[in-house]
């Protein structure tokens, strides 16, 4: 092992998630049905979700077993390794020491199989024969798709429509997997057809996708289940494989972190990276800076309201209590980046009005401009997504830099870009621009908040 790079043996899988739960400093705020307000039954939530999946949502236990079987697809690529990226640190002249941990290494590029490959072992252990989901930038949709050939299961996926044509390549990986990919909106569906005779050249948003994919599944007669990539207490704590990792790899490299960052849309790569760190901040005393990292284009943490809102576009998915641009909130087209989402995960959300975590939005021309620095440096090219956190670490250095002072700075590495070079294309030729969501706009979709 060279002394900048510090990987484990693969029995150092952790055997068993972190769940948050057991230590949150505020206590949750109730789910509610979407149609009464009133707190949700596991009886509403089992027509979506396997009850195994349910149990872990609303689990106090600290330590969830990871099943042997889930553990065993793991190995095809965890342990991930965490690396210093030295000639980083060179390229700015800093005292920082700047680690990564890199979750690129996996088969489909991303974190996300972490969960993804959880659910369907949870939905097959269940007797679902058929998964629906949504996906974005398709990190997520390519993820499940990977973990539902693997457990045997059909896959249908509601790819946003400005991402289905932006990003041919992951479609046609999900499709490479056997699953079935639709352009949202779609007129496949209820509401996918009610948002087409309204603007039928709409580039949909994820809350429309997911729109799609809940309604398929609600109306399918309990043959087909959904599939959530983040947001949820459960996708984050599948996650937290990766700050795990991270603790014991920290402990390998002799120090410990001053400032942890991880960029922010739904919640899944920040928390399961961060929230091991969390918990030594809560539980053992340790001071360690957490910093959620967002577009300024898609504002959910630094300019959204702290409430309660529908978890997608047609109001049929349940209300939770988070940081929300509103249900109504379509990402501007110009925006690149990913992290489109307009709520935030309900505990990442919490824990930001409690001060236990930073916020920060950076705008996509820094980022980019960040991620190309990165790039030249250390070789690997970052998703979009990641570059956000890329930005801030080299932005947590510089200022080490001016002040003299050394820190370790750490960071998620969610996924590589080999897929997004159409974002890179559009940056080094000089067509993107900088986006600041409207505070009016804000303003406006709390007009559409349910009356909770």
């Amino acid at each position: 092992m060279s002394q900048h790079r510090y990987l484990l043996s693969e029995d150092r899988i952790p055997k068993a998630w972190y769940n948050i739960n057991a230590d949150m400093p505020v206590a949750p705020a109730p789910v509610l049905h979407p149609g009464t307000l009133e707190p949700i039954t596991p009886d509403f939530l089992s027509v979506l979700f396997p009850m195994s999946l349910i149990q872990q949502e609303m689990s106090p236990e600290r330590w969830v077993e990871i099943p042997e079987p889930v553990r065993e697809i793991y190995r095809l690529w965890r342990p991930t390794p965490l690396i210093r990226a030295v000639r980083l640190e060179k390229e700015l002249d800093t005292p920082a020491h700047i680690y990564f941990k890199y979750e690129g290494s996996s088969p489909v590029g991303s974190h996300k199989p972490n969960t993804a490959v959880a659910q369907a072992f949870y939905n097959k252990e269940a007797g679902t024969k058929a998964l629906t989901t949504e996906t974005g930038a398709g990190q997520w949709g390519s993820s499940l798709a990977m973990a539902c050939h693997f457990f045997g299961l059909a896959l249908e996926i509601y790819m946003v429509k400005v991402s289905y044509h932006q990003k041919p390549y992951r479609r046609v990986i999900m499709q490479t997997y056997g699953a079935e990919v639709h352009a949202s909106p779609t007129d496949r569906t209820h509401y996918g057809r009610s948002v087409l005779a309204q603007s039928p050249d709409s580039p949909g948003s994820l809350g429309m996708a997911i729109s799609e994919a809940v309604e398929v599944a609600a109306t399918s007669g309990g043959t087909k289940k959904y599939s959530l990539g983040s947001v949820l207490n459960h996708v984050l704590m599948h996650q937290t494989v990766i700050g795990l990792e991270a603790l014991e790899q920290m402990e390998m490299a002799g120090e410990y972190p001053d400032v942890i960052i991880g960029c922010a849309g739904g919640g899944s790569n920040f928390a399961g990276f961060a929230y091991p760190f969390v918990w030594k901040n809560l539980k053992d005393g340790q001071r360690t800076r957490v910093v959620a990292v967002e577009p300024d284009s898609c504002p959910t943490l630094t300019k959204g309201v702290y409430t309660f809102d529908y978890g997608d576009a047609a109001a049929t998915a349940p209300v939770v209590k988070m940081h929300t641009l509103g249900h109504t909130f379509i990402p501007p087209g110009i925006h690149a980046g990913g992290l489109r989402y307009h709520g935030m995960a309900p505990s990442v959300s919490a824990l930001v009005d409690h001060g236990d975590i930073e916020a920060r939005a950076v705008g996509q021309l820094e980022t980019f401009a960040a991620a190309v620095q990165f790039i030249r440096s250390e070789g690997i090219i970052p998703a979009p997504e990641s570059a956000h956190a890329v930005r801030a670490a080299i932005d947590e250095a510089l200022v080490c830099k001016r002040d003299g002072v050394k820190k370790v700075i750490v960071f998620n590495l969610s996924g590589h870009g080999h897929f997004d070079m159409m974002a890179y294309d559009a940056y080094l030729g000089g067509q993107l621009e900088n986006y600041a969501y409207p505070a009016e706009h804000v303003a406006e979709a709390m007009g559409h908040l349910p009356k909770v």
